[in-house]
């Protein structure tokens, strides 16, 4: 019976392991960030897709005015960059262990077992990686940076969203909270 429960309870970990993504965020740990109230945007690094870094530049601004921030040009407290990176989805190996338990009658046991498939869809798939970085204007040190990535095999509707949800993620961790 214990082999159950623990087999069923790693089976679960893996599962909540691997739907929940969490952006990586990194501050300045004496940095004063209630004292921020405005904000500009730096020019972008040129990249291989315009589309999205204007998608990206437009979401920031967006979730930053919701968080109460203005934009200004003149004399912000705070400046905004933002680095773009899409590369090629790793390939599954197509090799799978698995972990089971079983009873029969009074008895019962574990069993491991091994697969080897054969990859099957498009390998056209992408992943696209959002950092962004908080820079003080006085002292043009870096304050904050946060980064977070999705998968795409398209572009369109549906990369706009997802990358307007990765921005939310990133900003939503900003500023950090004591």
């Amino acid at each position: 019976m214990r082999y159950k429960y623990f087999a069923s309870l790693f089976i679960t970990m893996v599962f909540l392991g691997a739907c929940s993504t969490k952006p990586k965020n990194d501050y300045d740990l004496n940095y004063d960030f209630k004292t921020l109230q405005s904000f500009s945007q730096l020019a972008p690094q040129p990249n291989d897709d315009p589309l999205s870094a204007q998608r990206i530049q437009t979401e920031i601004s967006q979730q930053l005015r919701q968080k109460g921030f203005t934009e200004s040009q003149s004399s912000p407290d705070f400046s905004v960059a933002y680095g773009l990176l899409t590369q090629d989805k790793p390939k599954d190996s197509g090799l799978s262990i698995g972990l089971g338990t079983g009873s029969f009658g009074r008895s019962g046991g574990i069993g491991i077992g091994t697969s080897v498939g054969v990859p099957l869809g498009s390998d056209t798939a992408k992943i696209q990686t959002i950092q962004i970085d908080i820079i003080d204007t006085k002292t043009n040190k870096l304050i904050w940076r946060g980064s977070d990535s999705f998968d795409f095999d398209v572009g369109g509707d549906k990369k706009a969203q997802d990358t307007a949800k990765a921005v939310s993620r990133i900003l939503a961790q900003f500023p950090p909270q004591p």
